[in-house]
């Protein structure tokens, strides 16, 4: 993981879990450029967020969205379980992903 990303991450621990818990987040996980050592623009997640009703679904991933840019105050892009149904995108995610929370 990206040193400077990694010393973020890190930083906010307690603003993440805080960010899920409220949120219902069942688990949440960084992939992308941050973790292989780039520099990143974005910051990419893979989030569950459990069973819900559509509308608490669509409110919950935008607002774990918003409350990740502002923290980070970076552009971020969410990504579900549902959204891995490319095999091959869908493994280089499991190869890269790092846990930051799990409820």
């Amino acid at each position: 993981m990206n040193l400077t990303v990694q010393e973020e991450i890190e930083a906010h621990g307690a603003d993440i879990a805080r960010i899920c818990s409220r949120l219902g987040v069942r688990r949440l996980e960084l992939f992308g450029s941050a973790v292989r050592g780039g520099l990143p623009h974005d910051l990419d997640f893979l989030v569950d967020l459990g069973e819900r009703a559509p509308r608490d679904y669509a409110a919950a991933y935008f607002a774990l969205r918003e409350g990740l840019e502002k923290l980070f105050s970076r552009p971020v892009d969410l990504v579900t379980p549902a959204g891995l149904e490319n095999p091959y995108f869908r493994q280089s995610v499991e190869q890269e992903k790092t846990l930051l929370y799990a409820a």
